[in-house]
């Protein structure tokens, strides 16, 4: 469905909904919940573009410990909402006896959550990315660093390793082990919830392509009933014609009578 039908589907309702129906009538309870999870909805995307810019900062000069944990915190949280505000997206799309304006609604919210998922998802996965190859080169060099090359001469291996008793005893590399393991650990939360996300995009996508075909059954509805108001239109000033054209006809013919009365009205008299 293009943009344009769309659009005229979105600003359709307010000009042929009846008062009358049930099915058109406007339902309060519907307007806000979709309302707030339309706020809640614009509030997810600012958090998916704040850890965008965090995610940028990994694998760079920019890349601290405060930069990861950001990017693990902001994750996690808005992986949660994602999931709640997902349910309330179920709970809105199986609303009992909605009318065309309100599938719109209905489709949009789909639309919007489906690609806001999207972006998350893709942000996750980049991260995750980004972190095993900065734990590769963290390992590597740990490793490197606790076992010299034999290709090196006598003198460099006893300078690396006067280097090494210098700035890093065991304690610094048991400390350094343990970060490695703790950010692998954070790797495997995040893919964890890029798994369950998984699902919950699944059922969206699922929602929005029903939705899809909905919308276009209203689109023709909506194309057919405004055909048959435009003839309806045309055949209503075709009668009203016809009926002037009958009062017209009439009004000569009493005048055509007048005149005949009065002929002979005139000639009895006379």
């Amino acid at each position: 469905m293009s943009f344009q039908h769309s659009a005229a589907l979105e600003s359709q309702p307010t000009t042929w909904r009846r008062e009358d129906d049930p099915q058109y009538a406007d339902d309060p309870e519907f307007r806000d919940f979709a309302q707030k999870l339309g706020d809640d909805l614009f509030s997810l995307t600012s958090d998916v573009a704040r850890l965008s810019n965090e995610t940028a900062k990994l694998g760079t000069s920019r890349e601290t410990p405060r930069v990861r944990e950001r990017v693990r915190t902001t994750s996690e949280e808005t992986s949660d909402k994602f999931k709640e505000i997902g349910e309330r997206l179920k709970k809105l799309t199986t609303w009992p006896d909605v009318g065309p304006s309100q599938r719109f609604t209905q489709s949009k919210l789909s639309r919007e959550f489906k690609a806001t998922l999207t972006e998350f998802q893709q942000l996750q996965r980049q991260a995750i990315e980004k972190e095993k190859a900065s734990n590769s080169a963290a390992r590597a060099a740990l490793q490197d660093a606790s076992s010299p090359s034999e290709e090196r001469t006598e003198f460099e291996q006893q300078q690396q390793q006067q280097e090494q008793l210098r700035l890093a005893n065991q304690d610094d590399v048991d400390f350094q082990e343990q970060l490695i393991i703790e950010r692998e650990s954070e790797i495997r939360n995040i893919e964890q919830s890029v798994g369950e996300l998984n699902e919950l995009f699944r059922d969206v996508a699922h929602m929005v392509h029903e939705q899809g075909a909905q919308l276009d059954i209203i689109e023709e509805n909506v194309e057919v009933t405004h055909d048959a108001s435009r003839g309806a239109h045309v055949n209503l000033k075709q009668a009203s014609n016809y009926q002037k054209s009958a009062r017209s006809k009439a009004c000569i013919l009493l005048l055509i009578l007048a005149i005949v009365l009065v002929i002979i009205i005139l000639a009895v008299v006379l």
